[in-house]
């Protein structure tokens, strides 16, 4: 009896090496997941930008899969120093793939490329919101309803008549006193 585990100890360890085998496993899916992540922008960079865009938008992706690379490798060591015995809070884990994802955003944002594609993507937001706001103006004169553009004519108008009258009324006072210092 002094060479086997207690029964409890025997699946704690089959628990933990199941653990370490399904944390693997999802480490390097992510890591796959990054790696994919970070060609297809490239490949959207390279697609999208002029020449002198793409070279910079490329190394600001190298950049940004450097940095994913030297975190999986960090968390490679960290569960190693873990299954060594060393104590590693979980946190830890959690504190390097935020502030990866931090610096690797940085990397691409801080591009040129990016700028220009972000740019280009508002420029045709905008567009398509002209667009819709021209085909609701359309509907809405078609139905018979007052339009922004109707409302603002109006109220442009508006301001003229008034403008106009207090001209008028000043003429007015004028005639007016000349009449009472005539008298």
């Amino acid at each position: 009896m002094s060479d086997s585990q207690p029964p409890q100890a025997g699946n704690w360890n089959a628990f933990v090496e199941q653990w370490n085998e399904q944390f693997l496993e999802t480490f390097e899916d992510n890591v796959e997941a990054q790696a994919q992540f970070v060609e297809s922008w490239s490949q959207t960079v390279g697609e999208m930008s002029e020449d002198n865009d793409v070279s910079e938008g490329v190394e600001g992706y190298a950049k940004a899969y450097e940095t994913w690379m030297n975190a999986s490798q960090q968390m490679v060591e960290r569960m190693n120093d873990s299954l060594e015995g060393e104590d590693v809070d979980i946190e830890e884990f959690r504190d390097v793939w935020l502030n990866t994802a931090n610096e690797a955003f940085k990397d691409v944002m801080s591009t040129t490329a990016f700028a220009r594609m972000t740019g280009e993507t508002v420029g045709d937001v905008l567009e398509l919101q002209q667009q819709a706001d021209e085909a609701s103006q359309e509907t809405l004169r078609t139905l018979g309803f007052a339009t922004e553009d109707d409302v603002l004519e109006v109220g442009d108008r508006l301001v003229e008549l008034e403008r106009r009258q207090h001209d008028v009324e000043q003429k007015l006072d004028r005639v007016l006193e000349h009449l009472e210092d005539d008298q």
